[in-house]
């Protein structure tokens, strides 16, 4: 049920949405960085290296681990009721999936760090709501990831029974449920999907953090049900990454004991500005290896890329390992501005970057009037 076969082994890209799968996600080492003094790679070695990149440690991911680590912790000991859950949403491409991801990475390797007599064989389980989910569906997904035999004459109740069993057996901590908003628990499909996930919450000693779209601008809290979700999940923003944010800091007492002003005028805190866009781009540049780039160049042009990506770390990882993929095949070897101007994007980024001009068809009243001679 959990062994791991190689040889038997889909595609390493696939999706991990079993244990087999996420296994070897977890476990494959994450590309690295060219440093100073090591040998330089090929050509192949670069492009295949950039086709993977490097995952950068977004406000997101950073904020979301501990989150987790935290919620994790809270629900260790607890009995009878559901876990406190966590919910990451935003807009499309802005790294929900790869957050998730990376949270539930770091859980499985830390859980193989630890070891031990009491180490989980199955730490964490990671699955996609189908399309249409109906409770049984979403069963069956459950029952898959680890192998747990079923057939089609079984219930509902008979496939819960055996997933929960074999979950808590094999000591599933964390379970990861992405595209969560595909849920209507409007629906009565929906809503009996919905109650099955609260259901597990309840049998499943394990701490469960779901992903989707914008899900409060969904129908996944409406209903009983998505009431229910509501009132048992904490939310996490991930938004596209802004230009620049402001913050507050209180100020450290003098030594008198008087208070500090800030340049605004505001007491006891100072103004502190921040440019997370830009910090994210300076982490993709530092990460290239293209033998001609010019370091900071990228970071330089941080306004355009925003501008070109609406600020979406989706959108801006895949702009910047076309650009290094294809200085690599046209031996230009670096990323310039005109080179990013020649890629188009994803239509999300396209319709930011270059909104689509409506031409008014002629009417009576604007058509160009004939002159006769």
């Amino acid at each position: 049920m959990v062994t791991h076969d190689p040889a038997a082994a889909p595609d390493q890209d696939a999706s991990p949405t079993t244990w087999e799968l996420f296994q070897r996600f977890a476990a494959d080492p994450a590309p690295e960085p060219p440093r100073p003094g090591d040998p330089p790679r090929t050509a192949e070695q670069r492009l295949a290296y950039h086709s993977r990149f490097v995952t950068v440690r977004t406000p997101a991911i950073v904020q979301t681990s501990l989150e987790v680590r935290t919620l994790m912790a809270l629900g260790r000991h607890q009995q009878a009721t559901a876990r406190p859950s966590l919910i990451v949403t935003g807009p499309p491409t802005t790294g929900k999936t790869t957050t998730l991801l990376e949270v539930g990475r770091t859980c499985h390797l830390a859980e193989q760090a630890r070891g031990g007599p009491d180490a989980s064989q199955v730490p964490v389980a990671y699955l996609l709501v189908p399309p249409g989910a109906t409770a049984k569906t979403l069963a069956l997904e459950f029952a898959r990831y680890l192998g747990i035999p079923v057939s089609s004459r079984m219930t509902l109740t008979q496939i819960t029974a055996a997933v929960c069993h074999t979950y808590n057996t094999v000591g599933v901590r964390l379970v990861l449920i992405d595209e969560i908003h595909r849920l209507t628990p409007r629906t009565t499909n929906g809503a009996g999907a919905a109650d099955f996930l609260k259901d597990l919450t309840e049998k499943i000693r394990a701490t469960f953090v779901y992903a989707g779209i914008d899900v409060t601008a969904t129908q996944l809290f409406t209903g009983t049900a998505g009431a229910q979700l509501a009132g048992r999940a904490q939310l996490i923003d991930c938004d596209p990454l802004p230009a620049t944010t402001h913050t507050t800091t209180s100020a450290s007492s003098t030594g008198s004991g008087t208070s500090e002003k800030t340049a605004g005028g505001g007491r006891n805190g100072a103004a502190a500005v921040t440019r997370p866009f830009r910090e994210t781009v300076t982490a993709m540049e530092n990460a290239l290896d293209l033998q001609h780039h010019r370091p900071g160049s990228l970071a330089r042009l941080a306004p355009y890329l925003h501008q070109r990506t609406a600020g979406r770390i989706g959108s801006l990882s895949r702009l910047l390992r076309r650009a290094a993929i294809t200085a690599i095949l046209d031996g230009t070897e670096k990323i310039t501005r005109p080179a990013l101007d020649t890629i188009t994007l994803d239509h999300l980024a396209e319709q930011h970057h270059r909104p689509r001009t409506v031409t008014r068809k002629p009417t009576a009243t604007n058509r160009p009037t004939r002159t006769t001679t």
